[in-house]
């Protein structure tokens, strides 16, 4: 299992060339200012002379731009080191169970699902899809959110194909539908990728989900 870090690298790479691109053109226009500011004094007509308050208001300005693109560059070096060290704290997650809505892999071994009924519900049925969405599987379940377990048998004994499967819950009362909300599964986490600035994990099975998508964690089984 590997943590792809190479968009972090190469972040931090481009910062590192902006500063010192941007110290090389500080420094090359400071000494076409100073060779400016001293034509204009070699220059001057010495019957009108330039006010010496000039010169120092210019160096200012000159100074405030300098620092505010150092500035700039600092703030640039900062992030990229706070990136590094986000991918550096995720990756503990690598291998562990992350509980998701995601579709899960199935391989002919039960799979947990923790359903989410209705809670004024007096039946629920636990749906299974396929990879394409289509529905494949009925199966009645408790109410509540007591996690249960789908065998993957089909009604006639036969076994599901392996592949991703996800769940929902159909909560009835009265023999009457009243909402379907997603169950959860457990994955494991298998990768961890940066995209911008968000964090994805790739699932076991190829799922993808953010931190956000992410309800809870466990040793794996």
């Amino acid at each position: 299992m590997e943590v792809t870090n190479s968009q972090t690298a190469q972040s931090a790479a481009r910062t590192a060339a902006a500063t010192e691109q941007s110290n090389a053109v500080l420094s090359s226009d400071f000494e076409t200012f100073l060779q400016m500011l001293t034509a204009q004094a070699r220059y001057q007509d010495p019957l009108e002379p330039i006010d010496s308050s000039e010169y120092a208001a210019q160096l200012a300005q000159f100074s405030m731009v300098e620092q505010q693109v150092l500035s700039n560059d600092l703030l640039q070096a900062l992030s990229a080191q706070m990136s590094a060290g986000s991918i550096a704290q995720i990756a503990g997650w690598i291998g562990m169970e992350a509980r998701t809505t995601a579709p899960v892999s199935f391989d002919g071994s039960a799979v947990t699902v923790v359903p989410k009924s209705e809670a004024r519900a007096d039946e629920a049925v636990l749906i299974a899809y396929n990879a394409d969405g289509e529905e494949v599987h009925r199966q009645q379940i408790p109410t509540g959110a007591e996690p249960v377990e789908w065998s993957g048998i089909d009604d006639d004994g036969s076994t599901f194909p392996a592949g991703l499967y996800s769940f929902k819950v159909e909560s009835r009362l009265g023999g009457q539908a009243i909402g379907t909300n997603a169950a959860e599964t457990y994955s494991k986490i298998t990768e961890a990728r940066r995209q911008g600035s968000a964090t994805v994990f790739i699932l076991e099975g190829g799922s993808a989900v953010t931190a956000e998508d992410v309800t809870a964690l466990r040793e794996p089984a």
